[in-house]
């Protein structure tokens, strides 16, 4: 493509037809059900990137099947795939999550429930915690989704703030667009382009740096959750970039 352009464009112009070619390229696949998450404009002054490579767990710890762990979490199709069967299930929640620790961030990513209806979630401001065998366990605070929703205090306070119902989400089957805003003691919610949650943690000594972590729930049934998506900026601006309704 590039190569084609300059027989007929300057660099200047190569650059920006290139720029907007990717930017429309990624907005289809937004609209064809694909990588929403890459569609979302950062602000200027954040620098987004991938946690997840849509290949391997290049950057990720958890139970995946390597090293005789019990293989929890896969990959489909670009997609993270958590799931259990009845025969498997862990005695606790546990979790796939980051090797490096973030502290104030912004995460845009989709979710969605494909079987059964307990609730999944995002884990962060904590650490990796080993309990009832699984060392792939965390203790710290959870953004919950898509049932349940609400944020949950892991190994702590447990419900810390219950969802009050603002914002339009699906619960069992279809993909959830969401952006955590995680900043100071504050975090904020968006769901499906409205925002779902604003809270602020009255105890701020526990918002501490942290792994993030996709969380696949004790479940004595077959369960599955999906992610993808899953980029990430540091240090963020103190705006929600995806609410579009009020």
């Amino acid at each position: 493509m590039k190569r084609l352009l300059s027989r007929f464009l300057p660099v200047g112009a190569i650059a920006s037809a290139l720029f907007v070619f990717s930017t429309l390229l990624a907005a289809a696949a937004a609209a064809d059900g694909g990588d929403w998450a890459a569609s979302v404009n950062f602000p200027p002054s954040e620098k987004p990137v991938r946690l997840f490579n849509g290949k391997d767990f290049d950057g990720w710890e958890g139970n995946t099947g390597e090293n005789g762990t019990p293989k929890y979490f896969s990959i489909k199709d670009g997609v993270i795939v958590a799931r259990n069967e009845a025969d498997n299930a862990p005695a606790v929640s546990n979790y796939l999550l980051t090797k490096k620790q973030y502290r104030n961030f912004r995460l845009v990513f989709e979710g969605k429930l494909a079987e059964s209806p307990m609730h999944s979630g995002i884990a962060f401001w904590g650490k990796k915690y080993e309990t009832g065998g699984q060392p792939y366990s965390f203790q710290g605070h959870l953004v919950m989704f898509p049932a349940g929703w609400g944020f949950y205090d892991l190994f702590g306070r447990q419900g810390i703030y219950r969802d009050d119902g603002r914002a339009k989400k699906a619960d069992n089957g279809d993909w959830n667009k969401m952006e955590i805003l995680a900043t100071g003691n504050r975090i904020r919610l968006a769901v499906n382009g409205q925002l779902a949650a604003d809270w602020e943690d009255p105890k701020p000594e526990t918002c501490i740096a942290g792994p993030i972590g996709l969380q696949l729930h004790s479940n004595k049934v077959a369960q599955e959750v999906r992610f993808r998506g899953l980029i990430l900026s540091e240090n963020p601006e103190e705006r929600l970039i995806t609410v579009t309704a009020q």
